[in-house]
């Protein structure tokens, strides 16, 4: 494998391990209420700290990736995710499980500034990579909630933490032997060099993606803390299987993890205001859906919301990859996931508060402000021809002419 595939490949499979991390807890904590002896509401509030860390620390992790080594961010990503992750699975007291969430967080925080922005420079179709490494991701949200399920169920919900953090150790083993210190270097002109355009066409591209990334981030990490819980109350033929509940959960993530491979490829070949729109619009009205309904028909309302929600994703990392010149896109994907994740830590004592006093019809009817909040920034992101030609530069005349 030459060395630019072997690194997608590693960026990837890192994807799948910092989402399936991230997303153990809201899983594992319907087998952990007889251990604690508290209530949902009570427990899954422990996963703010982790959610907090999973925003805060995008910013330096962006910055020492530009500034010291991006490969060996990565390294750093591995081992230490993996050490956080099996500890906390040996948790014994509220404070040591809240701890050990904040640090899977932490280092949870250095995959998406520094991995997007290695998969980026090494990419040589930049939509279809982000697509690529989005089902990755999406997978690793899916395979959370089976995983999770089923070794809750059988063996405990301590070895679904030390399991998966095992397997973290043992790829970062893998990655430092096989990735390069090279690997830190951009290979991909397609990467390295973006269409200029008019100032004003990139300012309101990034304020497109603040609002995006700020209301979106509330929809996704909500949606995907909730979505568990949601199953085992709607659905009582499942009552007490937590295998049950990861299986339909997975099966819902599953279908939305294929939404970023097909954006990917319209992000190759049509401009990102098409398919952004596409599937903004349909976030609101889903979310309204998904409150009122239950029962089997439910988890068909909830795969259409996660293919549009996951799919809105893509979009947010090309608007960085497109407008965002090369040598400083970590610390860009830096502050956009810091605000994304950031203002998403909110979604814990969102999801803990409305599911204690209103229940999820509540939650996603509060859900659904954001989706419309997304489908505006939609309307007014810019509509560029050149973005689907990024080793065209326009010619300073014509930039100062628009």
């Amino acid at each position: 494998m030459t060395p630019r595939p072997r690194v997608i490949g590693f960026i990837n499979i890192g994807h799948l391990i910092d989402h399936m991390v991230m997303l153990i807890f809201p899983t594992a904590v319907l087998g952990m209420q007889d251990d604690f002896a508290k209530p949902y509401s009570e427990l899954i509030a422990l996963a703010l700290g982790g959610f907090i860390m999973f925003g805060a620390g995008s910013l330096p992790a962006g910055w020492l990736g530009d500034r010291w080594s991006r490969r060996n961010m990565m390294a750093v990503f591995f081992l230490g995710i993996g050490l956080a992750t099996i500890a906390t699975g040996f948790s014994q007291t509220l404070w040591q499980l809240a701890l050990g969430l904040a640090a899977m967080g932490l280092f949870a925080a250095i995959y998406h500034p520094v991995g997007t922005a290695m998969l980026v420079g090494h990419a040589e179709r930049v939509g279809r990579a982000i697509g690529v490494n989005g089902l990755w991701g999406n997978l690793g949200v899916a395979f959370a909630a089976i995983v999770t399920g089923a070794v809750t169920q059988w063996l405990g919900w301590r070895w679904a933490f030390v399991l998966p953090g095992s397997a973290a150790l043992c790829i970062g083993a893998a990655y430092l032997a096989l990735v390069p210190p090279e690997a830190n270097r951009s290979t991909s002109r397609a990467a390295a060099h973006n269409a200029i355009f008019p100032r004003a066409v990139v300012v309101q591209a990034f304020v497109v993606l603040v609002l995006a990334t700020l209301a979106g981030g509330i929809v996704f990490n909500a949606t995907t803390v909730a979505l568990p819980k949601m199953v085992d109350e709607r659905l009582p033929q499942l009552a007490g299987s937590t295998f049950g509940v990861g299986l339909l959960v997975c099966a819902v993530y599953s279908v939305g993890a294929t939404a970023q491979l097909i954006m990917g490829r319209l992000i190759d070949r049509h401009p990102l205001k098409v398919g952004f729109l596409a599937v903004a619009v349909f976030q609101a009205p889903l979310l309204l859906i998904a409150s009122r309904v239950s029962g089997w028909g439910m988890i068909f309302v909830l795969a259409a919301l996660v293919f549009v929600v996951f799919g809105q994703i893509t979009f947010n990392d090309a608007m960085v990859a497109r407008y965002a010149d090369a040598g400083w896109r970590a610390r860009i994907y830096a502050v956009r996931y810091l605000l994304s994740f950031g203002v998403a830590a909110t979604a814990i004592p969102l999801v803990a508060f409305m599911h204690a006093r209103a229940g999820f019809r509540g939650l996603f009817e509060v859900l659904a402000v954001c989706g419309a909040l997304v489908t505006l920034g939609a309307l007014f992101f810019p509509y560029r021809r050149e973005e689907i030609e990024p080793l065209r530069v326009l010619p300073p005349e014509r930039v100062a002419a628009e």
